[in-house]
């Protein structure tokens, strides 16, 4: 059966299912302000588009009984060369969640959208009836000064924690004020971002050892460009850390921004450490700096698959194959994340959530014919998806990253 919203779907021709569930949590892909027949409401409208992906992000909740309340973190991507004035978009999202604490959320300016006249999608990570539980703690922020009366509540939401599961929004190198600190120096801006996540996952009661998944942005083209700031982050964390994905971006706000960062972790409502299960499997490629993350890692009747790339099997050259063929590229990335679930005794047909960063021209040609590789490669209906074009990834040779949520039951 195709668990997709009556009102609204992609503009694709395969079935795919808007909303997933593992474990304790559910999983929304990007939802946008698309119609029954996968048409856009409101081309090239960014304000008419927000109601409208809300709008179908809670018909997508709503198939698993869960509502606007029942969200823990909404990631935005929308459309941006990063000069536009992030807090505004912020103040209007965090306004259609009318329960306090805010969810924590995520904005991420791109250059590109998936389909034409789309301006944003959001991604959702909710559990039901959270807000009824104990041990529900925040790590609260005001806005600053000159945006503070664009907001309907006094605080926005840095750190949440309900029950076990803890979402940091992606950090970024700013003060209070919104002034980039250290603007010249990525290693530098990556130090303050951890430390602040750090210190935020210390507010909530864990901390970096508990994080089962991050995601970071950087700017650049070539391997170097990656590794001074990723030599920084691994720091922080001893073997065995998260699953990780961190992928190239194209703008950042405020301008002088050069990395963000955001983490999930997981701690048990007695603040134990949750030993996770640990998958590795002998095919699946390694990072050519010592590092201590993981490819695959599942608690909690969940699977985290880090961000896969087409590199040679098996070692750590960070050689690329099928060099110039996106579509085989995508396959084998696809084949990676299988061997991950596999190792956990478990298929495709169990994706609740894929992640999925492509390089593209900026067509919806494009997007279909990436979407038709992943359909090639997923048993049964596509799960919930969120897929990003870009302008390019790690390197000129290297065209997709894709990361995923499974069910282990």
């Amino acid at each position: 059966m195709t668990e997709t919203a009556t009102d609204w779907r992609w503009p694709i021709r395969q079935p795919h299912r808007t909303v997933g569930e593992a474990g304790p949590l559910v999983f929304v892909g990007g939802a946008g302000d698309f119609d029954g027949k996968g048409r856009i409401a409101h081309p090239g409208d960014l304000g008419a588009q927000i109601e409208g992906s809300i709008r179908n992000l809670q018909a997508a909740l709503a198939l698993r009984s869960c509502g606007l309340a029942d969200v823990l973190r909404l990631k935005v991507f929308y459309r941006s060369d990063g000069t536009g004035d992030e807090w505004e978009l912020l103040a209007k999202l965090s306004g259609k969640f009318e329960d306090e604490p805010a969810p924590a959320i995520t904005l991420h300016p791109v250059p590109l959208q998936p389909f034409a006249g789309q301006e944003i999608q959001v991604q959702a990570i909710a559990n039901k009836g959270w807000r009824n539980r104990p041990n529900i703690q925040t790590v609260l922020r005001k806005p600053p000064e000159r945006v503070a009366p664009l907001f309907e509540r006094p605080a926005i939401t840095r750190g949440l924690r309900a029950g076990e599961f803890i979402v940091v929004p992606a950090q970024t190198a700013i003060d209070d004020q919104g002034v980039v600190l250290a603007p010249e120096s990525g290693i530098e801006q990556t130090r303050i971002v951890m430390t602040r996540i750090e210190d935020i996952l210390k507010e909530l009661g864990a901390g970096l050892q508990d994080a089962v998944k991050k995601e970071g942005y950087y700017f650049g083209t070539r391997p170097e460009d990656w590794a001074g700031m990723a030599e920084v982050r691994a720091t922080y964390f001893r073997d065995p850390g998260p699953v990780a994905t961190v992928v190239p971006c194209h703008a950042l706000y405020p301008k002088g921004t050069l990395t963000k960062v955001e983490v999930f972790a997981m701690r048990t409502e007695k603040n134990k450490y949750i030993p996770r299960e640990d998958r590795w499997p002998e095919r699946v490629w390694d990072w050519p700096i010592p590092v201590p993350y993981r490819q695959g890692i599942a608690l909690r009747d969940m699977i985290w698959v880090g961000g896969q790339v087409p590199f040679e099997a098996g070692g750590s050259s960070w050689r690329p194959v099928h060099v110039g063929d996106l579509l085989a590229q995508t396959r084998f990335t696809m084949a990676y994340v299988s061997d991950i679930v596999t190792a956990f005794g478990r298929s495709s047909a169990d994706y609740r959530l894929l992640v999925c960063y492509f390089t593209s021209g900026g067509t919806p040609e494009e997007t279909e014919a990436f979407i038709d590789a992943i359909a090639g490669c997923v048993e049964g209906d596509l799960p919930p998806m969120t897929v990003v074009p870009q302008p390019h990834m790690h390197s000129p040779e290297m065209g997709v990253e894709i990361w995923a949520v499974a069910s282990l039951s």
